[in-house]
């Protein structure tokens, strides 16, 4: 192979990832298995991959109905209410009225990381949003189809300093067991 980087894949508890490195960092770890795919294939695809999820929250931000049409007819979204828990059609009828509106939600990408399996038929991501709640994660797997790139999995969370876990622990707990807030200020 002619190239300063290698196409590396790791095995771990089932799961396959791959990753563009430069050659002279591959790791020396028992079952490690270093393939020669092209990096430039490799870049190719994950550069695809953010221009169609940066689509997908641009559509959104643009109440475009072709939002749901880059989902997996299996798709699952998960919201950031424990209650959020939607199948496509279940998402889309949720969503329905935040459409029919000019922006849906608006998220802007702030950061990205991508893998896939050895094939490039699974990619998985995750992400840090600013979004109307905060700053807020998101992960997600697209599976890469005769059709195109689809999403098949987005779980979006709110982004929680450490600092206020507790904080936030006691208020959840007792929302959900009074509907009222803890006394006092957050600051």
């Amino acid at each position: 192979m002619n190239t300063n980087k290698l196409a590396i894949c790791f095995a771990f508890q089932g799961c396959l990832s791959a990753a563009v490195i430069p050659a002279q960092a591959a790791p020396q770890f028992a079952n490690t298995t270093v393939i020669a795919l092209k990096p430039q294939a490799v870049a190719q695809l994950q550069e695809e991959v953010h221009r169609f999820l940066n689509e997908w929250h641009d559509d959104a931000a643009h109440s475009r109905l072709s939002y749901f049409d880059k989902m997996t007819p299996d798709a699952v979204y998960i919201g950031t209410d424990k209650t959020e828990r939607w199948t496509l059609d279940e998402f889309k009828t949720w969503a329905k009225p935040h459409f029919a509106r000019p922006s849906a939600w608006a998220f802007k990408v702030n950061g990205r990381h991508l893998q896939m399996t050895e094939d490039q038929s699974v990619i998985w991501f995750d992400e840090q949003l600013t979004t109307a709640m905060g700053l807020c994660q998101a992960s997600g797997v697209i599976r890469n189809t005769p059709q195109g790139l689809k999403i098949a999995h987005y779980q979006l969370s709110l982004a929680v300093p450490n600092e206020l876990v507790d904080y936030l622990g006691k208020a959840v707990r007792q929302w959900e067991s009074s509907g009222k807030l803890p006394a006092g200020d957050v600051k």
